[in-house]
């Protein structure tokens, strides 16, 4: 059953749409959104949690973030949730990608910078430098969690 699961998942990755992939060691080219940075360069920590509400909804608070165009920010990641869910950043196009790909493969392992998955109660952290100016998403992409509501923007301005 492995074997024919990892088949299916190299078969996906092979796929054109999906020669950016995010799946495979990361991005082969430069993501638009930008790209990790230092923890040392940083100038801003955004604490974000992710949870499930009460009448169903699923949510990053907040789920708006405002940064600068070269300025590196520490996402400081808690799922204060019942439920795993991931905090994954990038260009909308790629964010409904690799939405796709979720769907048919719910179990996949990510090992991406922009990308963390986290089991209930746990916390961790992206160190992201933003490179380019523009709208960015974020999203958790479990399945069924993106349509629950957990996504948001992430405007970059210009310096």
């Amino acid at each position: 059953m492995k074997t024919a699961i990892i088949a299916l998942f190299l078969a996906a990755l092979a796929s054109p749409a999906l020669a950016s992939g995010s799946h495979a060691g990361g991005h082969g080219e430069a993501m638009a959104v930008g790209e990790p940075g230092k923890k040392a360069q940083a100038t801003q920590t955004i604490r974000v949690s992710m949870k499930e509400t009460d009448d169903g909804k699923m949510i990053f608070t907040p789920n708006t973030f405002k940064v600068r165009k070269g300025q590196t920010v520490v996402f400081s990641i808690k799922n204060a949730g019942e439920l795993d869910h991931e905090f994954v950043l990038d260009q909308e196009d790629k964010i409904m990608e690799h939405k796709a790909v979720m769907e048919k493969f719910p179990e996949m392992e990510h090992d991406d910078p922009n990308a963390i998955r986290l089991a209930a109660g746990k916390s961790g952290e992206i160190i992201w430098k933003f490179t380019n100016d523009g709208t960015f998403k974020i999203a958790c992409l479990v399945p069924g969690h993106y349509d629950a509501g957990m996504h948001g923007d992430v405007t970059v301005a210009k310096k």
